[in-house]
């Protein structure tokens, strides 16, 4: 773990993501795994948020309860696998906003192609989260990230599944203040940048696509 990458080994974690790497996992059980993990990881992910408090008056007197303070948070899904991190962290953070970057990767040149863009307002206001299962080349990552900031976004975290050293490294190359929760930082890319061992393609896997 250091300050850029953050492996959230709990034990429900690394469970559900074994099962998740089995290719004889089914789709229906791949996306419930999903949705369960990205609750847990959601809770790594916003484990610094700022507090403030209100008062509340409780059956027996009124205290002042921590509550959560500023602007509702911006969850941003990277389509259309971030989809499947979203559903979950919706399910914690319902009052969140949310956006959606649409990119999709040149199989020739590995490089991230944008196709859609629709985020929230008051982006500098707000702490980002963006989302993708997989963290492979970091270049589709690096490229939302940049979409964000240039649509005035200061705080951003990036939340994955699975990530890749290679991508990893892009990230902290492109965007040193983007830290990143995952729950796991496999061994490599293979030649088609695949994250290996991996899980293979998770959005197929999701949508049953393959």
């Amino acid at each position: 773990m250091t300050e850029h990458l953050t492996i959230v080994n709990h034990p429900l974690v690394q469970h559900k993501l074994s099962i998740m790497r089995n290719r004889e996992t089914s789709t229906k059980s791949f996306r419930q795994l999903l949705r369960e993990i990205s609750l847990l990881l959601a809770y790594e992910v916003t484990r610094e948020l700022p507090m403030t408090t209100k008062t509340v008056d409780t059956p027996l007197e009124p205290m002042d309860a921590p509550v959560l303070d500023g602007k509702k948070l911006a969850l941003i899904s990277i389509l259309r696998a971030g989809n499947g991190l979203l559903d979950g962290v919706l399910e914690l953070i319902p009052a969140a906003r949310v956006g959606f970057v649409g990119l999709y990767r040149d199989e020739r040149t590995l490089q991230p192609i944008q196709y859609y863009f629709k985020v929230p307002e008051d982006l500098g206001d707000r702490l980002v989260i963006a989302l993708d299962p997989m963290l492979a080349t970091g270049n589709s990552s690096a490229a939302a990230v940049d979409l964000l900031k240039e649509a005035g976004a200061n705080n951003i975290r990036f939340m994955c599944l699975l990530a890749a050293p290679e991508g990893v490294a892009r990230m902290k190359e492109a965007h040193p203040d983007v830290p990143i929760v995952t729950a796991a930082l496999d061994s490599r890319l293979n030649e088609k940048g695949y994250i290996v061992p991996g899980l293979g393609d998770a959005g197929d896997r999701m949508f049953g696509t393959k």
